[in-house]
């Protein structure tokens, strides 16, 4: 059904929580590609022994190479980029499916929605000590969104040909921060105006773990802080924010596929203070943080 990666880094324990809700909660068989980056806690042992299949890089190879590399081994129709600190909850996987066919083209970008660190507050665990999976299950259909435009960029879905013609992520936003707007900006230039948000696909989020791990580490960098931003906007010529609000209009209740920028007073005026951003960033060359 869906080629599902997961980039990861030295967080076997998550890794083997998201996987096995995979496939405890899931009504189809999916093929799951995690990317490995280092692992030096027995990843790739864990994942010969469960015969998955699998990407490795010796050093941080950050999400956007994991997962371009990770998608070449892509066997279905369609890829979903998934954390490895999800938890997917029960039926996840039709509901994406029934979306699909209810669309009935491939030119989409669907995204479920997170639990806990995301739009629905629903506390089950700050980590996998204090994880109460029992209560995810029992109460986690209890907790609601609603259908949203835009998107909350991880879980995504999309046809495997899309991904492969915008080419994936953008690599030169290593580690990751702002990649998945670009993705977004790159499939609205390919003219994909379906950005839907689905409130009944859920999944647990526990949230930058990897990230605070890492924190301040002298080598090993997992956060770009606002470099992935200043790359978007001296690519695009506008900010990740005027994108969301202007293009995407995120959060705002889903209605259909979204039509051009309504370009309003408030729009120029946006508009204009992007524009002297980007003269800002383009005269410093201020990309270190």
């Amino acid at each position: 059904m869906f080629s599902i990666i997961i980039p990861t880094f030295n967080n076997l324990d998550y890794l083997k929580l998201c996987i096995k809700s995979i496939r405890q909660n899931s009504k189809y068989t999916h093929q799951i590609i995690p990317h490995v980056n280092i692992g030096e806690d027995g990843t790739c042992d864990f994942l010969l022994g469960e015969n998955i299949d699998f990407t490795f890089t010796k050093y941080n190879s950050g999400i956007c190479e994991g997962m371009n590399t990770a998608s070449k081994k892509s066997k279905f129709e369609y890829i979903l980029y998934s954390h490895d600190d999800f938890y997917f909850c029960p039926g996840w996987d039709e509901v994406l499916k029934n979306e699909v066919d209810a669309i009935g083209h491939n030119n989409f970008y669907l995204s479920g929605v997170m639990m806990n660190n995301g739009p629905i507050r629903f506390n089950a665990g700050s980590d996998i000590k204090s994880f109460d999976e029992n209560k995810v299950l029992n109460e986690y259909q209890n907790y609601n969104h609603y259908d949203f435009q835009g998107s909350t960029w991880a879980p995504h879905l999309l046809h495997r040909d899309l991904w492969e013609k915008v080419g994936g992520f953008s690599e030169e936003f290593f580690p990751g921060t702002g990649s998945d707007p670009d993705l977004n900006m790159k499939l609205w230039k390919e003219g994909v105006r379906v950005f839907k948000g689905v409130n009944n696909c859920k999944v647990y989020h526990f949230g930058s773990i990897v990230t605070r791990k890492y924190k301040n580490h002298p080598t090993i960098i997992t956060e770009s802080g606002s470099k992935g931003g200043k790359i978007f906007l001296l690519k695009w010529g506008i900010t990740i924010k005027f994108f969301k609000k202007f293009y995407l209009r995120s959060d705002q209740k889903y209605e259909g596929p979204l039509n051009k920028p309504v370009k309003n007073f408030n729009f120029f005026i946006k508009l204009m203070l992007c524009k002297l951003n980007y003269i800002y960033l383009k005269l410093t060359n201020n990309l270190k943080k």
